[in-house]
């Protein structure tokens, strides 16, 4: 019986995601294939040459963002992302290709296609907002 049927509270993203592990297998799907595809070329060029430190920050955030374990704030505090992203350029070409490398990492993972339509949404709104110039 799911957590609906039972009247108790429904799943998390994190929990219909399938926990940590499903959350470090799209993290880490995500950096190889920013590192791998040259359509991510803008997008990789913002990272350090190594993702190491890239790849755990997006998963202690995502953990919690999706409603899991608080890992990020733990550790660093609130997450003030836009704050942290301001050093960076980032415009429509850096979201877009943030986007598309997420949503081909979804889809390769094979999420849910349900719960990856809820997630491009959420992290369009994200990505979006860490915009800090126009191109």
């Amino acid at each position: 019986m799911s957590a609906e049927e039972s009247g108790s509270q429904a799943a998390t993203p994190f929990e219909r995601l399938g926990g940590e592990q499903k959350v470090r297998a799209l993290v880490d799907h995500f950096y190889d294939l920013m590192d791998l595809e040259p359509a991510y070329a803008k997008l990789r060029a913002l990272h350090p040459a190594e993702l190491h430190g890239s790849r755990d920050k997006l998963f202690w955030f995502l953990c919690g963002w999706l409603g899991g374990p608080s890992h990020y704030v733990d550790r660093f505090g609130h997450p003030m992302l836009r704050a942290r992203h301001l050093p960076f350029s980032i415009g429509i070409a850096e979201r877009d290709q943030w986007m598309a490398c997420m949503k081909q990492a979804m889809h390769e993972l094979r999420i849910d296609e349900s719960l990856a339509e809820r997630l491009a949404a959420a992290f369009f709104n994200t990505a979006d907002w860490m915009r800090n110039r126009g191109g």
